[in-house]
């Protein structure tokens, strides 16, 4: 369960364009991986994509957008698994699915009417 320093790191990590843009590209399988062989072997899945692959979208160099996405894995909203010489990059669900929670209760609760005492340890 996300407490407020986790979703606090989520919305600072996506309030970067740049990191958004990456986020977003990663979670909607925006980026094509070039992979030598024709699937990786491990439990990567066929969407996940690759460190290079992404940088060839910028012009930045591979270190900064190696420092975007540890701020992105950092946040817990991406996945990241090294096989052989790649780095394979995954959007992780269950935090996506956390924070999307949130949204839809605060929306439910708004449309419903409900008055709450604003509490910050949550």
């Amino acid at each position: 369960m996300l407490d407020m320093n986790d979703k606090i790191k989520i919305f600072k990590a996506l309030g970067n364009e740049t990191r958004f843009k990456i986020f977003k590209n990663i979670f909607t399988g925006g980026y094509a991986c070039s992979i030598d062989d024709t699937k990786p072997t491990d439990d990567i899945i066929a969407q996940a994509t690759c460190v290079t692959s992404i940088a060839e979208h910028f012009d930045f160099a591979l270190p900064t957008i190696s420092r975007h996405l540890k701020e992105l894995k950092d946040a817990k909203i991406i996945t990241m698994t090294k096989n052989k010489n790649k780095i394979y990059i995954e959007p992780n669900i269950e935090t996506m699915k956390e924070v999307a929670e949130c949204f839809t209760t605060l929306v439910q609760e708004y449309e419903s009417g409900v008055i709450y005492q604003y509490d910050n340890t949550k």
